[in-house]
């Protein structure tokens, strides 16, 4: 999967489409999620055109990789979920879930999440 310029999350970052924010920095924008799977489901995406964890880890700035985290970190705090317990997820690849082509880290919390994969049939 290639990076496109013209994914949701590129067109946010371009001022396209609105969003929800919740902080922003230099390297980094968390906004909440359209679609949300719990009552916190923040998104935090790299301002870099980096399609998943594999190609930001191999390219991107120690900066930037440094941003990251900690902006994760941030929306929890801000967000509130920190002493109750919270999840980070990225989903990479078609086969691990991975629909818009731009690196994203969901951020849920807000009650009990559950096990975090469905038991095969």
């Amino acid at each position: 999967m290639g990076y496109d310029d013209n994914n949701v999350f590129a067109r946010i970052l371009r001022g396209e489409i609105p969003c929800r924010k919740v902080h922003e920095d230099e390297h980094t924008l968390a906004f909440h999620d359209i679609n949300p799977q719990a009552p916190v489901h923040i998104l935090v995406i790299p301002k870099g055109r980096y399609v998943s964890i594999v190609d930001f880890t191999a390219n991107a700035s120690e900066a930037e990789i440094a941003a990251l985290f900690r902006a994760v970190t941030k929306v929890a705090e801000i967000a509130g979920v920190t002493t109750e317990g919270w999840r980070l997820l990225a989903n990479i690849g078609i086969n691990g879930g991975q629909e818009v082509p731009h690196l994203h880290i969901h951020v849920f919390g807000g009650r009990k999440l559950g096990p975090m994969l469905t038991k095969p049939a």
